[in-house]
């Protein structure tokens, strides 16, 4: 298996998930790795993103520093443009669009997931916490939920687990799981391997996951 750097890690699964994203969809992208998919998007799909501090329509990071506008941020505090036909709104209105079932999937990062699709992502246990964000109401308003997240922690602990040792996020909320080695599907309370990359082996997926899973008739294995 080849070490990768923590921004190889970002971009493998970034890329991912800019793959799966529905084309025309409405897609919240939340804070850290979630956030980069819009710079990988396949030419020609169009996605309609929000970013829930109040903003529909967001576009790539800037070019250049020239293009940066320091007001226009996405929800990771971090530079983002301006789609053609692209409002703003209050957060009221952004979080009634996230509850209302109107997004068609949210990208969210994640500390732990289970093998039921239980997520937690919002405290560890002797950090600072600021407060859940918009993620709970992301699992449980949004049609779809994807997690993008490195298949371990960095200090080695694994974050795909039997069951969630965190505060949790959502119950049974979680639809896919993207690594930067492996597609995870949870199906009828099961997690199901449907994908993994062709620099890794079936064996080094079990040994990094300590949650149960199936692997799908139909293991698809990608180039990288």
């Amino acid at each position: 298996m080849k070490a990768l750097t923590e921004a190889e890690v970002k971009v493998r699964i970034a890329k991912r998930v800019a793959e799966m994203l529905p084309d025309g969809g409405f897609v919240n992208l939340g804070v850290g790795i979630p956030t980069l998919a819009v710079d990988y998007l396949p030419d020609g799909k169009i996605l309609h993103i929000q970013t829930e501090n109040g903003m529909l329509g967001v576009g790539p990071k800037p070019a250049t520093e020239a293009e940066t506008v320091p007001n226009l941020i996405n929800a990771s505090r971090t530079p983002i443009t301006e789609m053609p036909g692209c409002c703003y709104f209050d957060s009221a209105t952004s979080f009634a669009m996230i509850r209302s079932g109107r997004v068609d999937a949210t990208v969210i990062g994640a500390i732990q997931v289970s093998e039921q699709g239980d997520l937690a992502n919002w405290a560890l246990p002797g950090k600072g916490v600021l407060g859940p964000g918009g993620a709970m109401d992301l699992v449980v308003g949004v049609k779809e939920v994807i997690v993008a997240t490195s298949h371990v922690a960095k200090n080695g602990k694994h974050k795909l687990i039997s069951v969630c040792t965190v505060p949790l996020t959502g119950i049974k909320v979680v639809n896919t799981l993207v690594t930067e080695f492996a597609v995870f599907k949870f199906k009828n309370g099961k997690m199901v391997l449907v994908e993994h990359t062709a620099d890794i082996t079936l064996a080094e997926v079990a040994a990094m996951t300590s949650a149960r899973y199936e692997v799908d008739p139909q293991l698809q294995v990608r180039e990288v």
